[in-house]
């Protein structure tokens, strides 16, 4: 029996592939001559997180998530940051038999356990972990160590111009040929590539009157990061515009900018805005990774029952879907997940967009220009004549953009669009305030999904507990249950939080909710009408992951739904 045969016989076990598809699996590995573990994550039938799990019992090592360990950094020493990653390891601790425990994401890797016996002359133990995650550990130690050495030089040499200023009469950098090798050049860019690593969605970099201050948007939560003296700033600053192409001697008018990078062998996408401040420009830069959109609705937090209703709406020939919520709660990020579900080449996709986040192959998009009068109502009237089957809005904005939107779901388009409403029922009322008709409404808006974003509790550090008096009120039950809360640790930076899960409110437009369109104006009726037609809440959904242990009651209560 080969090795092949083997470890698919181990997957059937695990129940991770059906014994009915093994011929054609071994027949299909034969063929392209790749192994079993490589052609079902190719095919996406197992996941790695999945089949690391199995295999760690197949090969009786122990399997765990890298965020479990508690890591001794001193011991990075021993090696560099490529060989790590090129190898897939990570030295962990010694314990009290003077024996390292390695961890590593390659459980058959017999010429690096080789090397690393000669090199260490000591007993290393072996444990299982995703290689992914080794890979953003390093790069996560790799970049607060760049940042720490660029700090620690800024500060020097700010020591060292203040005795030349007083030796010369000169201050600050004497020419702009300094910016290209001074240590402001080194900060930006481990800054840059540091927000990675810590997950950071925006990177703000805001000047004050004698220093300037580095802060990461990490779970929807502001953390400081670093902060250096005012007199780099103007370095700073020339860095950031020539990397974002920007004009280095503009410095009144707020400015938008773009940076391209490729860290870690992905591509990342950096928008760059300006604004002037009283202490110098300050910068806002989001971080949008190019390469990495594979999520699917179970990643983003829907549940089989939500499934089910989203399947009914993508089922549908013609009619707009919306998603409502504030900024920044993943709107656009599900608007792309459901894209790519509906996503084949018997269908013309045209987009239009501001700007265009995420490149999906097969797809037309458009990215709106205000100032060549690019606007999403004269883009939408170009799109319609470009035989499109599925139209994606990046946002409805105005009253032109929501009735071409209407009109264009009626005539035999499938829309996807966007809202800023508190729920679902409040979009009906949004587009009737814009001036589109009741029966228009009624006719082309085939269901609404509201999505709000809670904190995921860290899985390191969370703690089971009873619910008290208070918060067996809040969740409205009558005994007390257990529930988890958040505690902080090293692994979400002492936060209790790492990551985030998207909480749904699907509203489907049947019948009965078409006819009180027509003459309904109260958004409370209208909410009553959902909730008997199956809709679950905002709040109800946040609520049962609290019941679950996978968020706080702290992030029920911060939902703000009337």
């Amino acid at each position: 029996m080969n090795i092949n045969h083997e470890l698919l016989q181990f997957y059937i076990y695990k129940k991770l592939v059906k014994r009915k598809d093994a011929t054609e699996i071994l027949s299909e590995c034969r063929r392209l001559n790749v192994g079993v573990r490589d052609y079902l994550l190719a095919k996406e039938v197992i996941t790695e997180n999945l089949e690391l799990e199995a295999r760690a019992e197949y090969y009786c090592m122990p399997y765990v998530e890298i965020d479990m360990l508690d890591i001794d950094k001193s011991l990075f020493e021993l090696f560099t940051f490529d060989f790590m990653k090129k190898h897939k390891i990570i030295p962990v601790s010694y314990d009290a038999n003077g024996v390292l425990l390695v961890a590593t994401g390659k459980p058959l890797d017999c010429h690096t356990r080789s090397a690393l016996a000669v090199q260490l002359t000591c007993k290393c133990d072996y444990i299982l972990v995703p290689p992914v995650q080794i890979d953003r550990y390093v790069d996560s130690v790799s970049a607060v160590q760049s940042t720490s050495a660029a700090l620690s030089d800024l500060n020097t040499e700010k020591a060292e111009q203040q005795v030349s200023a007083i030796q010369k009469g000169n201050q600050g950098v004497s020419s702009e040929n300094d910016v290209i090798n001074n240590p402001a050049v080194r900060l930006v860019d481990s800054v840059i590539k540091e927000a990675i690593p810590y997950r950071a969605s925006d990177i703000h970099i805001e000047p004050f009157e004698k220093t300037v201050r580095v802060r990461y948007r990490i779970d929807g939560d502001l953390q400081d990061r670093a902060e250096f003296p005012i007199e780099a700033y103007s370095a700073i600053c020339a860095r950031l515009k020539i990397m974002s192409g920007l004009n280095i001697a503009e410095r009144r008018v707020p400015q938008d900018g773009r940076i391209n990078m490729v860290i870690g062998g992905r591509e990342y996408d950096f928008r760059v805005s300006t604004l002037p401040t009283v202490f110098g420009e300050k910068f806002v830069i989001r971080v949008l990774d190019k390469t990495s959109f594979h999520f699917t609705r179970a990643d983003l937090g829907f549940t089989e029952q939500e499934n089910a209703v989203v399947d009914k709406m993508l089922a549908r020939p013609h009619g707009i879907i919306l998603l409502t919520g504030p900024t920044g709660c993943g709107k656009s990020t599900t608007l792309y997940s459901f894209l790519k579900e509906v996503n084949n080449p018997t269908v013309n996709i045209v987009t239009v967009e501001d700007p265009v986040e995420f490149t999906m192959a097969g797809i037309n998009q458009t990215q709106v220009n205000t100032k060549a009068n690019m606007t999403f109502a004269t883009a939408l009237r170009s799109i319609l004549r470009q035989d499109p089957d599925i139209i994606m809005i990046g946002e409805i904005r105005d009253e032109e953009t929501a009735e071409i939107a209407v009109r264009s779901a009626i005539t035999g388009h499938i829309v996807f669009s966007t809202l800023h409403t508190n729920d679902a029922p409040g979009a009906i009322l949004r587009l009737q305030d814009m001036g589109v008709d009741n029966y228009l409404v009624a006719d082309a808006l085939v269901g609404v999904i509201a999505q709000r974003l809670v904190k995921r509790l860290c899985p390191a550090c969370k703690k089971k507990g009873r619910t008290n008096a208070k918060e067996t009120e809040i969740l409205g039950i009558d005994e007390p249950i257990s529930i988890a809360r958040p505690q902080g640790c090293q692994f979400c930076n002492n936060t209790g939080y790492k990551g985030r899960i998207a909480v749904h409110e699907v509203m489907y437009m049947n019948e009965a909710m078409k006819r009180s369109v027509m003459h309904e104006k109260d958004l409370d009726v209208l909410r009553k009408m959902a909730a008997e037609n199956g809709m679950v809440s905002l709040w109800s959904s946040c609520r049962s992951l609290v019941v679950k242990g996978i968020t706080s009651i702290q992030e029920l209560m911060t939902l703000h739904v009337e």
